[in-house]
């Protein structure tokens, strides 16, 4: 099964996170299927970019989401999207 999840990149204390596609068995930092973002929590808004349409194509291949790329899409409107899509 495919996830939408962080991996972790960045210095100690000072983590910077990209928003991959992964199989679920793969480690944390493992080979990714595919790169759709980055999210920087240790600057000011937390800043994030999201490629929109690739997102959109894994989640209706099935790939799901952790909880936290969910909370950080649903911020970006991006599960609304898909939920419309869907119907």
């Amino acid at each position: 099964m495919l996830k939408i999840r962080l991996t972790r990149l960045g210095a100690k204390k000072n983590p910077f996170y990209r928003v991959v596609v992964i199989d679920s068995k793969e480690a944390r930092n493992g080979t990714p299927v595919a790169t759709v973002g980055w999210y920087d929590p240790a600057k000011k808004d937390a800043p994030v970019k999201l490629n929109e349409e690739e997102i959109l194509h894994w989640l209706e291949v099935g790939a799901q989401p952790t909880d936290t790329v969910r909370s950080i899409l649903k911020k970006n409107g991006i599960m609304t999207k898909f939920a419309e899509a869907k119907k």
